[in-house]
């Protein structure tokens, strides 16, 4: 019986080519030595600085030059001295205790080698054979799935129904691509800090919406590595949702409907429901930007033809396009008021266009900001997700979460990538000596910039682990109160 499933396509559910994979250890009872955060040497085990030579330089190692461009050594570099294996652990098990939870044990790993092989319905007893594998494997990237009944290991011993995905955090997908009919400054995977503001935008409605109006807590927000981010609702009631709930929240969000041939993607009400009605305050807070600066909407012809086609009335539409091509580099705001203008003189004239006009600038200001949702990655409990700490294959990137308290700063080329965090690591360990005998040794990652992103990854954790440890002692005091 096979332990893994070789496959070339992730959404696949059966592997089609299977390889042995034998046991790297036995199961251990306790890991307290993952939570012992003054003592790191039991668990990064040869962890000292491999491009430190013995006796430390006047000047820095030219190391970090002589793994650019090789992949492969970075990524081997990045699991065995800077991948955050205890916070990693402490996500997934979903238990303030070191012991491996069903949550850990029963999730599905997915990996994706440098040859595109996808290794699916991976799981593992602890954290130690986890990253036995990670490093053995040494893959370009790795996806999160499902929570099952069972380990997925041992699905083969089970019927194929009989295998149930249970639980997984509920996620959200947002792709820059999916912007590229309105984005000018770039296209496909290119991605600058004029663009991502698409990002910021979603990140701030759907923040607010999964707090204010589903009351969810723990939230995690991740740079996808390259031209996007991941949300993850890690609250137990999240955790717990079937697909048909998963949906139901997908279809409460979704506004931006329609392929790229069709002009008008939004169809919202005359009076927005409280959860549009804010989101459009900040809707109406970046779209000036975004339509008059970054993406110059009205600055060019073929830009705001786009903008024009969502107003269903040809002849508004003319009348706009002769005032426009009139002074064609007239300010954007301007642009912008004539077509507001004309809209309101042509309701005016024609009361009887009022309800198919009225709120057109209104959803322009939609279709140009809100959030493009990849559906079937938020509503499919068994979807595949690419784990945060991943270093993206094709920009070098780790995919480090971001705060969304202060996303408005984030950069996406500001992420560290692995000849960055060895420079930086030679760099501390040049200027700090050694620690003495006794005192607490940092682990690598704490020497470089992914320090604070793995700190506020923590402080996420904090967070939920004491609404865990809180509902275990409630529910610990209520069956007490059943025994006679």
């Amino acid at each position: 019986m096979s332990d893994m499933d070789i496959d070339h396509d992730p959404s696949e559910a059966q592997a089609t080519v299977e390889a042995g994979q034998p046991e790297n250890q036995a199961e251990k009872d306790e890991l307290e030595h993952l939570f012992d955060m003054d003592d790191d040497s039991e668990f990064m085990k040869e962890v000292n600085n491999p491009w430190m030579p013995s006796s430390k330089p006047s000047g820095l190692s030219s190391n970090a030059d002589d793994i650019a461009g090789d992949i492969h050594q970075q990524l081997m570099l990045y699991y065995r001295h800077f991948f955050p294996f205890k916070p990693f652990f402490q996500w997934l098990n979903y238990d303030p205790s070191a012991k491996p939870s069903k949550s850990f044990l029963n999730r599905e790993i997915c990996w994706t080698l440098m040859d595109d092989t996808f290794i699916r319905f991976q799981s593992y007893r602890n954290i130690d054979e986890l990253k036995q594998d990670m490093v053995r494997l040494n893959p370009a990237k790795f996806d999160l799935g499902a929570i099952y009944n069972i380990r997925p290991k041992d699905r083969h011993m089970v019927r194929p129904a009989a295998f149930i995905p249970v639980s997984k955090e509920m996620v959200f997908d947002i792709d820059m691509t999916d912007y590229d009919e309105i984005r000018t400054c770039c296209s496909g995977a290119d991605v600058c800090k004029k663009c991502w503001e698409f990002m910021t935008v979603a990140m701030k409605i759907i923040d607010v919406a999964m707090r204010d109006d589903f009351g969810f807590k723990h939230i995690l927000w991740v740079y996808s590595g390259r031209r996007g981010i991941h949300c993850w609702i890690a609250d137990e009631r999240a955790r717990k949702l079937n697909n048909e709930q998963r949906k139901a929240i997908v279809s409460y969000m979704e506004v931006i409907k329609g392929g790229t041939q069709q002009g008008k993607k939004v169809k919202l009400p005359n009076v927005l429901h409280p959860s549009l009605a804010r989101s459009y305050e900040t809707v109406d807070h970046h779209f000036r930007n975004i339509a008059f600066e970054s993406q110059e909407i009205l600055t060019k012809p073929e830009n705001w033809e786009k903008m024009l086609s969502v107003i269903p009335d040809e002849d508004v539409q003319a009348q706009i396009r002769r005032q426009w091509e009139s002074a064609p580099t007239r300010a954007p705001a301007l642009k912008w008021n004539e077509l507001k203008d004309i809209i309101g003189e042509e309701i005016a004239e024609h009361p009887g266009k009022r309800q198919l006009l009225e709120n057109i600038p209104r959803d322009i200001m939609f279709q140009y900001t809100y959030p493009r949702l990849d559906d079937k990655v938020s509503i499919n409990i068994n979807h595949l997700l690419k784990s945060p700490f991943c270093i993206h294959p094709k920009t070098g990137r780790v995919c480090v979460p971001i705060q969304i308290e202060h996303c408005e700063d984030f950069d996406p080329m500001s992420p560290p990538t692995v000849p960055k965090l060895v420079q930086e690591l030679n760099e501390y360990d040049t200027t700090h000596p050694s620690p003495s005998e006794g005192e607490a040794k940092l682990q690598d990652w704490q020497k470089t910039s992914l320090r604070e992103h793995v700190e506020y990854f923590e402080k996420f954790l904090k967070g939920l682990s004491r609404e865990i440890r809180e509902k275990k002692r409630v529910d610990g005091a209520s069956s007490k109160s059943l025994d006679f």
